[in-house]
């Protein structure tokens, strides 16, 4: 479909940096982008809930210094990808297995543009679900990281199932594209001061992503639809039926950890037969993006691990 924008001064990626526009099977629009410094193979990226290519250009630049191409997605709904709903500030998806229509038109543009050599997989909160998802259906990768992975979505106790009815009875009455309660039709960083926030103890990195939707609003995304909410907490619901994946594992969670269900994460690595949890002391949910300690322990971690396995 041709190239698309990056904006790869404000995402501070390495050089050479391209992205294209990309048709999924459904017909929907999307974005993604590869940068191809590191020859040890390609790492897959896949962003979490209102996140955007831009956002993961420092992750490229980390991995690339660790001898690993990246490639990043915009999913459907966010970033300069399609939006679906007449208000393109609401979280939206019509169904989770739509994610991987984005994930397939994804790896067939790798396959055009002959990426060979090992493939490996880094994901992100909402992208730890549809990545887990995808592992389970047979993706084809040497090993993954976690970050934070949404395998369940943090509620006040009690809260979860008035979550369930209330997003599945929006949904029946056609209302599911209203916002959940408690979210805002902006995303989160703009309104949100630093201190305080539930996603970094770092403040140059919080003001940097403030800076990115400051000179690109339509970057932005807003709070979660009821649609979306009960799309999301069934597919939750589904993985963690299933057994973990036969692959090599690391998965990273703070230990202050306020966006997604820790519980989960420890019920799943604790019976993953290849994996092991990484809990980060004092860390917040944006684990690639906390302060340089924590930074330099994911990335230098996780590259360990793909190195190992080559």
């Amino acid at each position: 479909m041709g190239d698309a924008p990056l904006f790869n001064r404000l995402a501070e990626g390495p050089e050479n940096g391209q992205a294209y526009w990309l048709r999924t099977a459904d017909g929907t629009r999307i974005r993604m982008a590869h940068w191809p410094a590191g020859e040890k193979g390609t790492v897959l990226l896949l962003p979490g809930r209102t996140e955007y290519i831009e956002k993961y250009g420092r992750a490229a630049a980390e991995f690339g210094a660790r001898g690993y191409a990246s490639v990043v997605i915009d999913w459907r709904g966010q970033g300069l990808s399609d939006r679906p709903t007449p208000d393109p500030m609401v979280g939206h998806v019509d169904d989770f297995t739509c994610y991987q229509k984005d994930l397939d038109a994804v790896l067939a543009k790798m396959d055009e543009l002959d990426l060979t050599g090992p493939r490996y997989l880094v994901s992100h909160s909402m992208g730890g679900c549809i990545a887990l998802r995808a592992l389970l259906n047979g993706l084809a990768v040497k090993a993954t990281a976690f970050s934070a992975p949404m395998w369940g979505i943090r509620m006040a106790p009690g809260l979860a199932p008035v979550a369930r009815i209330l997003s599945r009875s929006a949904k029946a009455l056609g209302q599911g594209q209203r916002y959940a309660p408690g979210t805002l039709a902006a995303s989160y960083v703009t309104y949100t001061p630093y201190p305080g926030n539930v996603l970094t103890r770092d403040p140059e990195t919080y003001a940097w992503m403030q800076a990115q939707l400051a000179a690109h609003p339509e970057l932005a995304l807003g709070g979660p639809g009821l649609h979306w909410l009960d799309e999301a907490m069934r597919e939750c619901d589904a993985l963690a039926r299933l057994p973990a994946p036969d692959l090599p594992c690391l998965c990273f969670l703070g230990a202050e950890e306020k966006v997604v269900d820790p519980a989960p994460i420890h019920a799943r690595m604790a019976n993953w037969p290849k994996g092991k949890l990484a809990l980060i002391a004092q860390a917040e949910h944006e684990i690639m993006m906390e302060i340089p300690a924590t930074r330099q322990t994911f990335y230098d971690q996780t590259a360990a691990l793909f190195d190992q396995h080559r």
